[in-house]
């Protein structure tokens, strides 16, 4: 009797292998971003692992398609982005040689809030700003640094989850637990900066990009301006000389800089001011690339604002 019992737990035991066996071959997944990248790569974990266009330290405004790039692009079966609001210089790229390629555009995804565009990124009209048409245009516009509320981040997840089902039937148990266990690491996560950041609410602090808006709408944060409109354009001495009087003015606690831009144009604003200085990465490029990446740039962009407007007077 014990060993016919034992022979049937083996077979079931056996069975249970064979139905597991190996997880098939992940297709070929490429996102544009390394936030984007993360989300994805948690929801493949265990399958694969999606490929990355703007890699290492280097910044998306500032970003030029390599040769291994493109070949990514036409290996593709799947492709993610957050679209021409963010990475205009992959809208060309994606329509010479993703033919293969299921394309998913996040900026305009089910489940995605997005924000408008704050107009110069100071809040207010700059030096470089003639008037014309663009004002109109701008209005238009959406702000693409979408993944900095984890609520979009949810989205995506859920998104990268139906995507990736649907083109890969054998692996779509694993990409739902995935999923699953990823959109509850977010509400922790979503959490855990609502009461590390509540303490910060209304202090003001000047940004060196306008980044930072879908942080600042889902924490109840006060950035009053920023250091450039456009990352890739160095700002004017008047604009310089402007937001060192809205620090003055207003207060600021500090002002932050980025990784991949000039420090020095933060201390010519803070230059006998009671701001102190500080260094956000919106785009986790000093973070290496991975499942973890998302979680460890929202937290370290919480610790570092923290850091700078808490500390003692």
């Amino acid at each position: 009797m014990r060993n016919r019992r034992l022979c049937r737990s083996l077979a079931v035991l056996l069975i249970g292998i064979a139905m597991a066996g190996p997880a098939a071959a992940a297709p070929e997944v490429v996102a544009s971003i390394k936030p984007i990248h993360s989300l994805i790569a948690g929801v493949m974990e265990g399958v694969g692992e999606p490929g990355l266009i703007v890699a290492g330290s280097s910044s998306p405004h500032l970003y030029t398609l390599r040769p291994s790039d493109a070949q990514r692009l036409a290996q593709a079966r799947l492709i993610f982005w957050i679209g021409p609001i963010f990475e205009g210089f992959l809208m060309k790229p994606l329509a010479a040689l993703a033919a293969k390629a299921e394309i998913v555009e996040l900026d305009r995804a089910p489940g995605v809030m997005l924000l408008p565009a704050r107009e110069g990124g100071a809040w207010e009209k700059d030096e470089h700003h003639h008037g014309g048409d663009h004002g109109a245009a701008a209005e238009a516009e959406r702000d693409g640094h979408l993944w900095l509320d984890p609520r979009n981040a949810k989205a995506i997840v859920r998104i990268a989850v139906a995507r990736l089902s649907a083109l890969d039937h054998a692996n779509a148990p694993r990409y739902a637990a995935n999923g699953a266990a990823l959109e509850q690491r977010l509400d922790d996560l979503d959490a855990a900066l609502e009461r590390r950041l509540a303490p910060i609410r209304g202090m003001p602090f000047v940004v060196f990009h306008d980044a930072y808006q879908y942080l600042e709408k889902r924490y109840g944060l006060s950035a009053i301006g920023s250091i450039t409109v456009s990352p890739g354009n160095p700002p004017g001495a008047r604009r310089l000389q402007t937001m060192r009087s809205k620090v003055m003015a207003l207060g600021a606690r500090c002002v932050f800089s980025e990784p991949n831009f000039e420090p020095s144009l933060v201390r010519t604003i803070t230059e006998g001011t009671s701001a102190a200085t500080g260094i956000l990465d919106p785009e986790g490029t000093a973070l290496p690339a991975g499942p973890l990446l998302y979680e460890a740039l929202m937290t370290r962009l919480g610790d570092a604002l923290v850091g700078c407007l808490a500390r003692p007077s």
